[in-house]
């Protein structure tokens, strides 16, 4: 009798046990989703709730015990896109299903063009957001140089004749009320994301849908492992740019997200750009430190890992995938000088 009561005990406490696991898990998932919507989904238009809806469900299947080894979520709960980690099947069949589409800019100016816009152009087309529809905005101050490419279907090519400044640190500047200006007058009114590019880059791998989100942002492959101490953010204090930390270091190649994001983005990058030039002050790297001041103030709701632009000349043990890479550089012949 005693045995069988013991074994009735030892029957009742598994159970409660699996109860427990999984009460934890659905408290896990609730709480997700509550801290998601408090702090990322706050003031939404209503004929974007299903939207949204749906991003928090794609984002509860990450599976973040998939990359045990690279840290997979910021300290404020943005996940940190790596191989394995997600469904690309799933992501993309949900991002057809809402329509998504993708705007992307490029600036192609001076001899950027000529050495670097056809392999660009060429490789996103094998691997950039495929099934969505897609226009290229390529930037340029020879529009007639631009070379016919091969698109697929749903896919879009518009070239925009840009002024050359003489420096090619006012190019990158510049760009951002460039792209600013283009969202205002027509992106907004055709596409849903946004994502800004620097041309000295090929596509080796999937770059999908896994990366589109409301406010996106670049770990920089060379910072990502590194202790903040070694960040190279501005450390200036008459720069707008200033920081004295910060949570990683973002690199200017990639950012993206909803247009309203971008757009934002870019306006408070170029405000703050003109502010240090009105003080005759130049942030150290330019767009990229005044964009990690932004991200440092306006966390972004999603990281991309260094794997979706890799510098191949580094180590690469925890990079499983190359989905875009550095392209070769020789600054003294790219970089004109006057």
């Amino acid at each position: 009798m005693r045995t069988g009561l013991t074994a009735m005990r030892w029957h009742s406490s598994g159970q409660l046990v699996k109860a427990g696991n999984l009460f934890c898990l659905v408290f896990v998932v609730i709480t997700f989703n509550f801290i998601y919507s408090r702090f990322y989904l706050v003031d939404l238009p209503p004929d974007n709730e299903e939207e949204h809806r749906q991003i928090i469900a794609m984002d509860t299947t990450l599976d973040f015990g998939a990359r045990p080894d690279v840290t997979a979520r910021a300290s404020w709960m943005a996940p940190i896109i790596w191989e394995n980690m997600f469904d690309p099947h799933y992501y993309d069949q949900i991002h057809i299903h809402l329509h998504s589409s993708v705007a992307l800019t490029v600036f192609a100016v001076g001899r950027y063009l000529d050495a670097y816009i056809k392999t660009f152009l060429t490789s996103a087309e094998k691997h950039f957001m495929l099934g969505l529809p897609v226009t290229y905005y390529v930037f340029t101050d020879t529009p007639e140089k631009v070379p016919n490419i091969e698109l697929g279907p749903l896919r879009k090519l518009k070239v925009i004749e840009v002024e050359k400044h003489s420096r090619w640190q006012d190019i990158s500047m510049m760009r951002m009320r460039t792209i600013s200006d283009i969202i205002e007058s027509e992106i907004r009114h055709s596409f849903r994301y946004v994502f800004c590019f620097d041309v000295d880059q090929e596509f080796k791998g999937r770059f999908g849908t896994e990366a589109l989100g409301e406010s996106v942002a670049l770990l920089h492959a060379h910072y990502y492992k590194l202790p903040k101490y070694r960040f190279t953010y501005d450390k200036n204090p008459k720069s707008k740019a200033f920081m004295e930390t910060g949570d990683f270091y973002y690199h200017a190649a990639i950012f993206g997200g909803f247009w309203e994001n971008v757009k934002n983005l870019t306006d408070v990058c170029y405000q703050r750009i003109m502010e240090d030039k009105m003080n005759k002050v130049e942030a150290l790297w330019h767009d990229e430190s005044h964009l990690n001041k932004y991200f440092w103030l306006n966390k972004p709701h999603r990281l991309l890992s260094p794997e979706y632009c890799w510098d191949m000349s580094l180590p690469a043990k925890d990079i499983r995938i190359s989905r875009l890479i550095w392209a070769r550089k020789d600054y003294h012949t790219l970089r004109e000088r006057h």
